[in-house]
């Protein structure tokens, strides 16, 4: 298993693809509809990374990242925004304490979409699994591991969507 991330988008069709083209390449894809389900699952999830739509009802993509980076067990989890607002990219909410990792915007090209989420979970120190390092960079600021250093993770649906 190559990692596992949390994908969390409104829509279920954005979701979807997301999920068959990261699961292609031997991710596990746990999905939330929107930002506020995502923080109630990932703790028990404990994703590698987390892909974030900015625009969703409850709890946007950009507050649900101000509240990862708050917390201290899922501040240095890798986040990437993955959102049509391309303006988002350059107005401050990519790097710094409170946003996030990377930006893609939509539409992307799966390779794209592939190629980040990879970088974000084996191009930070002691990622899970990870192989010397990765393909395209660091991450800054990441840990051995975003929960506190165990593996296992409890019963949560493989699909978190109600």
């Amino acid at each position: 298993m190559s990692g596992r991330v949390l994908v969390v988008d409104d829509s279920s069709v954005i979701r979807q693809l997301i999920r068959v083209n990261l699961e292609l390449e031997g991710f596990e894809v746990v999905t939330a509809v929107d930002g506020a389900e995502c923080l109630d699952v990932v703790h028990r999830v404990r994703p590698d990374v987390v892909t974030l739509d900015a625009v969703m009802p409850r709890l946007d993509g950009v507050r649900t990242a101000e509240r990862l980076r708050a917390d201290p067990r899922t501040r240095h989890l890798p986040l990437a925004l993955v959102s049509a607002c391309t303006e988002l990219e350059g107005g401050g909410v990519v790097g710094g304490e409170r946003g996030v990792d990377a930006f893609l915007g939509k539409p992307f090209e799966p390779a794209d979409l592939v190629q980040m989420v990879h970088r974000l979970t084996f191009g930070r120190p002691g990622a899970a699994g990870a192989e010397g390092g990765g393909s395209a960079g660091r991450v800054t600021g990441g840990t051995p591991d975003a929960f506190g250093g165990a593996d296992e993770v409890s019963e949560v649906s493989e699909t978190v969507e109600r």
